[in-house]
């Protein structure tokens, strides 16, 4: 089984009359290519099929990948909503993302959404999401100015744990506010991977992992800039009181806790974080449908020549994070 950790979907349900009208994607082409409207904007890096999971499942094993692990859109985790509002609009994701699971138990796998703007809320209302076949869910890296290791977010981090949810960390494209990034499209291609490093080492220096050993928790795009600022991390923690305030260990210790996937669109990058976290942290990912997403996941793994630690990452990580069967 190969298994891409890192594939997302627009659900059909999600564009009814039922979903609140600002919370409905419409998709669609532009120019002759994919295309979604959604709250007053034209998102234009779309590349291949987001909705229809037939036509997805066909196009993963044309690249050899025989399982997706689904996740929504992080535009459409409804962190910015009032809870009365996100609710719905991630119970009706939810809902079809299980189906979606029991009517492919071989082929697909997902995490779904939760109003996590609440945290105390989303925890108690994750055993009853994972009852439903979901494995875990999708965070974005910050919440309402907040980032992850805040304490504000302590009851949710307790209940992902307690219940060994798989929690998908996943950037929100535009987080940071930095004017600079509207160009050259650097919004995506650097502030993402900004944005994921800023939450991870905010949830790491915090002392999050180490307080709750049992959390599994995956960061998007081979955890963005994370690996390139890991010896300041050990650095501040060092020399610095601040740094140190939270947690008893060295940061490397925290950084090697996270699962990381491969969407790095650098080999020597790829080896680096293999090599750094271990071949048991590193899950195949492919970013599809967006045009930021690697075409060839699966090769590039392989071409690494990692021996056995290849089949580790092509599926043998997520087999086991997902609860997956291997017959």
């Amino acid at each position: 089984m190969i298994v891409d950790a890192h594939c997302h979907v627009i659900v059909p349900e999600i564009t009814a009359r039922s979903v609140p009208e600002n919370w409905r994607p419409v998709l669609g082409t532009q120019d002759g290519r994919p295309a979604v409207r959604f709250r007053g904007q034209l998102l234009t890096s779309v590349v291949s099929e987001f909705s229809d999971t037939a036509v997805m499942l066909a196009a993963a094993a044309g690249t050899g990948v025989s399982h997706l692990m689904l996740s929504p859109w992080i535009s459409l985790v409804p962190v910015d909503a009032p809870v009365e509002v996100a609710r719905p609009v991630c119970q009706v994701q939810n809902e079809a993302l299980a189906r979606l699971v029991a009517g492919q138990p071989g082929r697909i796998s997902a995490v779904g959404a939760l109003p996590v703007q609440d945290p105390g809320r989303a925890g108690r209302e994750l055993p009853g999401l994972l009852a439903t076949g979901l494995r875990g869910v999708e965070l974005p890296s910050s919440v309402g100015g907040r980032y992850l290791g805040d304490d504000f977010f302590l009851p949710f981090w307790e209940a992902a744990a307690g219940t060994g949810a798989l929690v998908f960390i996943h950037p929100t494209t535009r987080g940071l506010g930095v004017r600079a990034l509207d160009d050259y499209y650097l919004w995506n291609s650097v502030g993402n991977a900004l944005e994921t490093a800023i939450t991870a080492a905010h949830i790491a220096m915090a002392g999050v992992l180490e307080r709750f050993p049992q959390l599994r928790v995956l960061l998007a795009h081979g955890g963005g800039a994370l690996p390139a600022v890991r010896g300041r991390l050990r650095r501040a923690w060092a020399v610095r009181p601040e740094a140190a305030s939270r947690i008893a260990g060295d940061p490397d210790a925290s950084l090697r806790r996270f699962y990381y996937d491969t969407v790095t669109h650098d080999a020597g990058l790829l080896a680096s974080l293999v090599g750094y976290a271990g071949p048991e942290q590193v899950l195949l990912g492919s970013d599809r449908p967006f045009d930021m997403g690697t075409d060839h996941p699966v090769d590039e793994v392989r071409g690494l020549g990692l021996g056995p630690a290849t089949e580790l990452i092509l599926g043998g990580n997520a087999q086991r994070l997902l609860g997956l069967s291997t017959s």
